[in-house]
């Protein structure tokens, strides 16, 4: 009766022994599921802020857009006019031209 005793106390303390092991692989697989919903929550509040910053950017490259073409006359209202626009970029083309002919006759006269 003593050794069935010894077997059933072994057995009992192996069994106690594994129900520890169980409890500690319990303990970390639940750590590194905690760990996993934190990253994937600090992911999400990321994400959420990286999209807010894309739409506040398209709003202001919306508004942005929205003022250059009343500047630049292309949305009917107010501001420069096309023709107006037009007339400066050929007048400077004009001008840039004119100086480069005098800068040249003053190099030639200055050369000789």
């Amino acid at each position: 009766m003593s050794s069935s005793r010894t077997t059933e106390e072994t057995y009992e303390a192996q069994n106690d022994q594994r129900l520890d092991e169980l409890h500690s692989k319990i303990r970390t697989l639940r750590g590194v599921t905690t760990d996993i919903y934190d990253d994937a929550e600090r992911q999400h509040l990321t994400l959420d802020d990286t999209g807010n910053a894309f739409s506040s950017l398209s709003t202001s490259l919306s508004q942005s857009s929205r003022r250059a073409a009343q500047a630049f006359g292309l949305s009917g209202a107010g501001g420069v006019r096309q023709m107006r626009i037009i007339m400066y970029i050929v007048g400077s083309f004009l001008a840039l031209w004119i100086v480069w002919k005098v800068k040249g006759i003053w190099w030639v006269s200055e050369s000789a």
